[in-house]
């Protein structure tokens, strides 16, 4: 995890600058969010491993009663700076530091990527520690990607960053399956392609869970 916080807080900066404004681009990722926010009710979103707020900045855009998480205090520095009216804090998925059921949902927009497939188990077992029951998780992650084979790619160099980070390219089956075995009931599957000239390219899939 101390990699990928370092990785994180080097490119912080450039990454907001690159990646701030990409929701007005896309569409269909609002569409999901809003389909978030609701099925949380009144209780509060989650959005984890919230980069620099850009998310958590939408989905209080849409009424929610959002906190904004981040691995990286540098991330967390660069939200709070361009949101100081929304609530950020540091913290790791696999030891939220939050109280059981306190969330009517939560996001998880490509942060599982970076995760061996054990702490992913312990990252889907604290979401559902944190959520209330019946509220929604909804992960979001790459499956592949057009120019690069084989199931990682690892980045030592981002934006003229010295960085140490594998990007894991992952089976949406197997996530799924680790959601259940965290206690997370399968909802819905929305797979994608990139849209030219706006992301990297990759193909990518989000996944709806309800807690049990």
């Amino acid at each position: 995890m101390d990699k990928i916080a370092r990785s994180y807080d080097a490119v912080a900066g450039r990454y907001a600058a690159q990646i701030g404004d990409e929701l007005d681009g896309k569409p269909l990722d609002r569409a999901l969010l809003g389909a978030l926010v609701a099925m949380a009710g009144d209780g509060p979103v989650a959005d984890l491993g919230c980069g620099p707020g850009h998310v958590t900045a939408h989905l209080a855009g849409l009424g929610a009663r959002v906190v904004g998480v981040d691995l990286s205090a540098g991330m967390v520095a660069v939200a709070r700076a361009r949101r100081p009216d929304l609530a950020f804090a540091a913290g790791d998925l696999c030891r939220l530091p939050f109280g059981d059921a306190v969330f009517g949902g939560a996001l998880v927009a490509y942060a599982i990527i970076h995760l061996e497939p054990g702490a992913r188990g312990r990252a889907f077992a604290e979401l559902h520690r944190v959520v209330r029951p019946g509220g929604p998780v909804m992960v979001s992650f790459h499956t592949g990607h057009l120019e690069h084979p084989g199931p990682v790619m690892h980045l030592s160099e981002w934006w003229g960053h010295e960085v140490d980070l594998d990007f894991r390219f992952l089976d949406p089956a197997e996530i799924s399956a680790e959601l259940a075995a965290a206690g997370w009931a399968p909802h819905a599957r929305v797979d994608r392609s990139p849209l030219p000239g706006l992301e990297a390219p990759t193909n990518r899939c989000t996944l709806i869970a309800l807690r049990s």
